[in-house]
């Protein structure tokens, strides 16, 4: 089986390579191909990767090119990890929107809205390139905003296009440990869009037990959501929201954090990487050494200035290891062997939530078979959370409008009408800036 990885330069490409090599049921994965645009960085993972597979009998064999159509051709299934722009373009996103004085996170406000518009035309081109070359493939998608991003691809494969996130899968994690249960045996009730969804129930041999949880202020205040968000606050909410909705619900706390920090995110990472790729250059270096040291601080460093404000502290050693690749993997497996399983993913909506129409992506728990992701019913969620839900969709709707004409006045549009956008001029600014930053959104006109 031929699996493609776009992107496959991308720094965390070893992690689903390492989930590849403890899979070793039949029909497993025999075939990886990593394209990237950029060879120095595919050759410096593919370094890795060779060191990851070094004791391991029969691994996947790994080949590297940066003809996109030759990475398709025959795919089975590609998983699309595309960054457009690079780090860089993520420090930029950062850099336009604090200055005006707004989020320049790259999946929420104005900085997602910005990377949103120059990934967009590309993963719409991919999604073309893949229904042509590889009709018969299955698209997982991990390219941020990963729900605006699966909805774009998915108006050329359909429901062929899935997309994924660990943070749904990781919150449930910290839930149910908490309440000292399995999470393999809790039912998640998680509901929303992409970095925009609450848990509202988890269940363990058919009984909620988050009114459990919710009713104890000690248990509540003792994991991440509980530090990041306060006891008050989740009880008043009556469900544990995504991390995420951190850059919402204490916006201006969050702004002002990144505002005073010494260098944003994405210059964090742009830098950190930089060094590793720089390292990788040297022929004796050791690639999976190198690679371990600069994953293990960035993850320590996630979400930083977020814990800080907070006062939240530290990660949990048991929150490091990432989560990602096993969503993927496990998805995979479930179409590949129709091995039915429950996860949390980002798909059409079809009629599961009322309040927005069918072809909308959201991210629900789904049932997965040979026949790909069915989600699950669900109940509405809360007028406050379906307004937020429906504000932030409509904004995803004008980023793909703009996208698909060109038109400067509807990316306008959908910075002015995101919630964490305060003024219409704000906006005009912000894709001025942009437009002066990014060549890759030169199509605005």
């Amino acid at each position: 089986m031929k699996l493609t990885i776009l992107g496959g330069g991308g720094f965390r490409v070893p992690l689903v390579y390492g989930a590849l090599l403890t899979d070793r049921a039949e029909g497993r994965v025999t075939e990886v191909v990593l394209h990237d645009l950029d060879d120095g960085r595919l050759r410096a993972v593919a370094r890795v990767l060779a060191e990851q597979a070094a004791r391991v009998p029969g691994a996947p064999a790994v080949t590297v090119t940066t003809d996109l159509d030759e990475a398709l051709r025959g795919a089975d299934f590609v998983f699309s990890a595309i960054r457009v722009g690079g780090l860089e373009g993520r420090a930029n996103d950062e850099r336009v929107a604090l200055a005006e004085g707004v989020l320049g996170q790259e999946t929420v406000g104005a900085g997602g809205i910005a990377y949103g518009l120059r990934t967009v035309p590309v993963a719409v081109d991919i999604a073309r390139r893949v229904a042509r070359l590889a009709p018969d493939a299955w698209l997982i998608n991990f390219t941020n905003p990963a729900g605006l991003v699966t909805e774009a691809m998915s108006r050329h494969l359909g429901d062929r296009v899935i997309g994924i996130c660990d943070s749904p899968v990781g919150l449930g994690r910290r839930i149910a440990r908490v309440l000292g249960a399995d999470p393999k045996e809790a039912w998640i009730d998680y509901v929303g869009l992409n970095h925009l969804g609450w848990v509202r129930g988890l269940r363990i041999a058919g009984r909620d037990e988050l009114p459990r949880l919710l009713a104890d202020p000690d248990l509540l205040g003792s994991f991440e959501e509980g530090k990041l968000f306060g006891v008050d606050w989740l009880r008043s909410l009556g469900a544990i929201p995504n991390e995420y909705l951190h850059y919402y619900y204490f916006n201006r706390e969050a702004v002002r954090a990144y505002q005073q920090a010494e260098k944003t995110r994405g210059a964090f990472l742009a830098g950190q990487q930089a060094r590793f790729y720089e390292e990788m250059r040297d022929p004796g270096a050791a690639a999976l050494d190198a690679w371990d040291r600069t994953r293990a601080e960035r993850e320590a460093t996630y979400m930083s200035e977020n814990r800080e404000t907070a006062g939240a502290g530290e990660r949990e050693a048991d929150d490091l290891s990432g989560g990602y690749e096993k969503v993927a993997l496990a998805l995979m497996r479930a179409i590949a062997r129709d091995e039915r399983t429950t996860l949390i993913l980002n798909v059409r909506n079809g009629g599961t939530l009322s309040a927005l129409d069918a072809d909308a992506v959201i991210e629900v728990p789904c049932l997965v078979d040979a026949n790909g992701a069915h989600p699950v019913a669900v109940s509405p969620l809360p007028g406050h959370a379906t307004g937020l839900v429906c504000a932030v969709k409509a904004v995803e709707r004008e980023v793909l409008a703009a996208a698909d004409s060109g038109s400067r006045a509807t990316a306008v549009k959908a910075f002015a009408l995101h919630p964490l956008v305060d003024s219409v001029n704000v906006a005009r600014r912000l894709v001025e800036g942009y437009t002066e930053v990014h060549p890759g959104l030169a199509y605005l006109k």
